[in-house]
């Protein structure tokens, strides 16, 4: 069905994984979609599954759902799927109550929230700090620390404006950013397309999710570039904008206000404290941590999952704060 839609879509393609995300959801939002839960009740889930799969391939003559096989296969796997099944309203309130840490994890980033990002050419959920709230069913005043983590440099998988992209030709900085790197998308394998920091778009994704720090990662990626641009503001028709535009028309067409720092050559990637690392490296750092308006915590200096320097709690509104 992603495929379908994709297909259909001819030049005006989303850039999809086409992992059937998107159907998913609409499904949800239609209610007329499956849950996990309904394999605890069986006729519930048959009923909702037939109808589902006949709705769907109504929707798109040629799809084939072997309606029979399908469920013969679900009726196996249901009863392991059940006992992994539980209540996880109740029980993450608990676990809070008990006074244990919860740390929740957010994929994509905001700028591919259904809400708040480059729409159409987003995912089909909130990866903002809302869907915390409605995902797992906990009040905001649970909330503690909110981390922000971004790269360095911008990259953006799939179609939609870019403003401040790079080309990707030999001896360019993107090819650069796009080796050293690795910049290949998880689910696909597609090339990321890169370019250089984006300061607008952090500045509307702290507003929107109230980011108490930042980890600022793959740091040691620009490492070798003579000189470093930060996109610190847009502008559009002359004028300078105060925010990100909702029309797309707009941000493909905004002028790019640059602001730029000179590099380091020298290999950042077994640094273990902020005051060594190279001087222009520190100054690129607190050049975005003053732009953005928010900390910068943890530093990202190699590929391998301790290569971060982390400046301590000073760094941390959320330890900060006053209860």
């Amino acid at each position: 069905v992603d495929g379908k839609q994709e297909e259909s879509r001819r030049h005006d393609k989303i850039g999809t994984t086409k992992k059937g995300i998107g159907p998913a959801y609409a499904s949800k939002i239609s209610r007329n979609g499956v849950r996990v839960g309904d394999l605890a009740h069986w006729p519930t889930f048959e009923k909702r599954f037939r109808s589902l799969a006949e709705s769907t391939m109504d929707s798109y003559p040629g799809l084939e759902i072997d309606i029979e096989e399908q469920l013969a296969y679900y009726k196996t796997i249901a009863p392991r799927v059940v006992k992994m099944t539980r209540d996880t309203i109740v029980y993450t309130n608990q676990q809070y109550k008990e006074g244990k840490r919860i740390l929740v994890e957010g994929a994509n980033a905001t700028m591919l929230d259904i809400d708040f990002g480059t729409y159409p050419y987003v995912t089909s959920s909130n990866p903002s700090v809302g869907s915390v709230l409605t995902g797992l069913g906990v009040s905001p005043r649970k909330l503690r620390g909110i981390y922000g983590t971004v790269k360095a440099y911008c990259t953006r998988v799939g179609e939609g404006p870019f403003p401040t992209e790079l080309e990707l030709k030999e001896g360019s900085v993107g090819l650069h950013l796009s080796q050293v790197g690795a910049e290949l998308g998880t689910t696909t394998g597609r090339s990321r397309r890169c370019g250089w920091l984006d300061i607008p778009q952090m500045q509307y994704s702290a507003m929107i999710n109230g980011f108490t720090s930042i980890n600022l990662t793959k740091v040691d990626v620009l490492t070798g570039i003579p000189e470093l641009k930060l996109g610190k503001a847009y502008k559009y028709k002359g004028k300078t904008l105060d925010c990100m535009p909702a029309s797309l028309d707009v941000l493909a067409n905004v002028e790019v206000e640059w602001e730029i720092l000179p590099g380091w050559t020298e290999d950042i990637s077994t640094i273990t404290s902020f005051q060594d690392l190279p001087i222009n490296c520190q100054r690129y750092i607190l050049r975005v941590q003053e732009l953005v308006g928010v900390p910068i915590r943890w530093i990202g200096v190699g590929p391998n999952r301790l290569d971060v320097i982390d400046r301590g709690e000073a760094w941390d509104l959320a330890c900060n704060a006053s209860d």
